[in-house]
């Protein structure tokens, strides 16, 4: 009988896909900027610090075994937590409820609602997000070298975190969590890319300072993730990025 209380055996099903959860048959475009180091630090909370000078926009849609089929976006920009080397996830965009759910309360990633966009062809590649009527990011790539197939490993910090019921800023510790990927990607492209971003009063993306565009990739493929907790931050400190 279904319920609103899950059973033991459901629970035990439910807990086997969250430990190891796959992204499948994903079709990724990436375009990659130089970044004010400065800005990079400001926008990165401690103790996690920068690991480069540089800024990622992702665009993608994948099948998984958690959240059925569905697309997003994302910015990433390079940090480390002591000998864990990876990438802060600065924003995250999913076309629906479910992704948005799974993410944000597994591994913390502050996902929000949006229409994204992804096309290749003839060598080329384009892709969009957009939030409130506004086209806030837009990529555009040339992809010139086919770089074969690639398995690779790969780290994502992210920050799970409550409002306060109050309204006075978050409840407790804020706690950092790696996922780490295994990546299986059966083809890549790269190429020259270009990126605009646009503010809507709610996703300030353009404040931030793109410097140089420094390449675009195609990627398509599979991820198997795993999430793990590896530090906390004081509610207080973590509130403003809240």
């Amino acid at each position: 009988m279904k319920s609103f209380v899950a059973s033991p055996e459901g629970m035990t099903a439910i807990g086997a896909v969250i430990a190891r959860p796959r992204f499948c048959n994903g079709e990724m475009l990436s375009v990659t900027a130089g970044v004010d180091p400065a800005w990079l630090r400001y926008v990165i909370p401690e103790p996690l610090e920068p690991d480069g000078d540089s800024v990622r926009f992702m665009v993608g849609r994948w099948q998984s075994n958690c959240v059925d089929d569905f697309a997003g976006a994302g910015i990433y920009v390079p940090a480390r937590l002591g000998e864990l080397v990876g990438e802060y996830v600065l924003a995250m965009y999913m076309n629906d409820d479910a992704s948005i759910i799974f993410g944000r309360e597994v591994f913390g990633e502050p996902k929000k609602q949006a229409t994204t966009q992804l096309r290749r062809a003839n060598g080329r590649a384009s892709a969009w997000v957009e939030r409130y009527g506004e086209r806030i990011l837009t990529l555009e790539a040339e992809l010139t070298e086919d770089t074969g197939p690639l398995d690779a490993k790969s780290l994502n910090f992210n920050i799970k975190a409550l409002a306060a019921t109050d309204g006075q800023g978050i409840e407790g510790d804020a706690i950092v969590t790696a996922a780490d990927f295994d990546v299986h990607f059966t083809a890549t492209m790269a190429g020259q890319g270009a990126v605009a971003v646009l503010g809507n009063g709610h996703d300030p993306l353009d404040s931030i300072p793109l410097g140089e565009m420094r390449g675009a990739t195609w990627q398509e493929g599979d991820l198997l993730a795993r999430a793990r907790s590896v530090a906390t931050i004081p509610g207080e400190q973590f509130a403003p990025y809240y």
